[in-house]
C-alpha cells in the first residue's frame, strides 16, 4: 500500500482564488519597498545656512575690493609722483638749455666787445666811413640779433650793480650821485651783465645848500643897503657944497 503525503495528493487543499483571477494573482506578493521619506529637515536651519554662506561670500568680495582699491590708490600715487618728477625734469632741462645758450653767447660776444669799442670811438671821431662803416653796421646788427644790448647814458643815476665809477667829482647842479660821462658803454644779454658801464660820476657839493641858504638873505639885503648908501651920498653932497 502506498501512503499519500498530506498536501501532495489530489485532495490537498488549494488556496482560494477568486473567480476570474489568474494563478499569478494567487501567488503571495513580495513586500514592496516603502517610497516614503523620513521626516524633512526644519526650514529655518536651511535658510540660516544659506544666509551664512552668502555673508561669507560678501565678506570675501568686500575684502578683495578693498585690496583692489588700495592697490589702485598706490599705483595712482606712484603715477602722479612720476609725472611731477618728469615735469620738474623738463623744466630743469629747458632752464639749463637757456642758461647754456646765454653762457655760450656771452663768451662769444665778450670777445667782440673790444671791436665794438673801436667802432664806437671811430664813429665819435667821424672816421666810420665807406666800407668800414658797412661792415661795422653789419656786425652791430648781428650782435643785436644775438641779444646783446648796450646801456649807459649821461645824466642817469649811478647804480653800482651796472656801473663802474672810474672818475669822481663834485658838481653844484646834481642832487644825487650821477653819471656825468660815459667812458665805456656797458653790455648785457637779457638779465646777464657782460660788462658794466665805466663812467665818471659827480656828487653834490658838501654844504652847497647851506651856503646858498646863508647867502640868500645877504643877497636880499644887499640891494637895500646899496640903495641906502646911494641916498646918503646924494644927501651929503649938497650939504657939503
Amino acid at each position: 500500500m502506498t501512503e499519500e503525503t498530506p498536501g501532495f495528493g489530489e485532495n490537498a487543499e488549494k488556496p482560494d482564488v477568486p473567480s476570474g483571477a489568474t494563478p499569478d494573482d494567487a501567488a503571495p506578493k513580495a513586500a514592496e519597498p516603502s517610497t516614503e521619506e523620513g521626516p524633512a529637515a526644519p526650514a529655518g536651519d536651511a535658510e540660516s545656512k544659506t544666509t551664512s554662506a552668502q555673508d561669507a561670500s560678501a565678506t570675501a568680495l568686500t575684502a578683495q575690493l578693498d585690496q583692489a582699491r588700495t592697490a589702485l590708490n598706490e599705483r595712482t600715487a606712484d603715477l602722479q609722483r612720476l609725472q611731477a618728477e618728469y615735469q620738474n625734469y623738463r623744466r630743469r632741462v629747458e632752464r639749463d638749455k637757456v642758461a647754456v645758450k646765454e653762457i655760450a653767447s656771452a663768451n662769444l660776444l665778450s670777445e667782440l666787445l673790444p671791436t665794438l669799442d673801436d667802432i664806437g670811438r671811430a664813429r665819435e671821431h667821424g672816421e666810420l666811413v665807406g666800407g668800414f662803416k658797412s661792415v661795422a653796421e653789419a656786425l652791430e646788427t648781428v650782435v643785436a640779433k644775438m641779444g646783446l644790448q648796450q646801456f649807459g647814458k649821461e645824466g642817469e643815476p649811478f647804480d653800482p650793480t651796472i656801473h663802474e665809477a672810474l672818475m669822481h667829482s663834485y658838481a653844484p647842479d646834481v642832487t644825487e650821485t650821477t653819471c656825468v660821462a660815459i667812458l665805456q658803454p656797458g653790455y648785457r644779454i637779457g638779465e646777464r651783465t657782460i660788462r658794466p658801464a665805466r663812467v665818471a660820476v659827480a656828487e653834490p657839493q658838501p654844504g652847497a645848500q647851506t651856503v646858498k641858504g646863508d647867502e640868500s638873505p645877504e643877497g636880499a639885503a644887499g640891494p637895500a643897503a646899496a640903495a641906502e648908501g646911494s641916498d646918503e651920498k646924494e644927501t651929503g653932497g649938497p650939504d657939503e657944497g
